[in-house]
């Protein structure tokens, strides 16, 4: 029988970023290592450096032990939501991606005469060149 957890988003776990309140997110499991920050090997500071963000990367480059891993069983209290929208910057992309080819379109219209002056001083050089030969 599978075992139900609970989810949370990135954003409800970037709330608990005080030494009083401290979840990390470490392979899309969510932890409350609130009370063990006094007695983590590394220091509180470690834990509080990587508090409401992904630590995935910082947990494995510090290569923990095994009874470590089974040490954070004790602190799990959900998984990440994975399902929701966690970058909003995203939807913003999406609303400025309809008025891209217009404003593409008028920027081209207001500045043609730049390619237009490249390509003449590029002929009169080419001409300057050959008439010195």
């Amino acid at each position: 029988m599978p075992t139900l957890t609970k989810l949370f988003t990135m954003e409800e776990a970037s709330e608990h970023n005080t030494k009083d309140d401290c979840w990390v997110v470490i392979d899309g499991k969510v932890y409350d290592v609130s009370s063990y920050l006094d007695e983590h090997p590394g220091g509180d500071d470690v834990l509080l450096g990587v508090t409401g963000q992904d630590a995935t990367d910082e947990f494995e480059d510090a290569g923990h032990s095994k009874s470590a891993r089974e040490l954070m069983e004790k602190f799990f209290i959900g998984e990440l939501d994975t399902t929701s929208s966690s970058i909003p910057e995203l939807e913003i992309v999406k609303k400025a991606g309809k008025d891209i080819p217009q404003k593409l379109m008028e920027v081209t219209k207001q500045y043609w005469f730049v390619p237009v002056a490249a390509v003449g001083i590029s002929v009169v050089l080419g001409f300057l060149y050959t008439r010195k030969k």
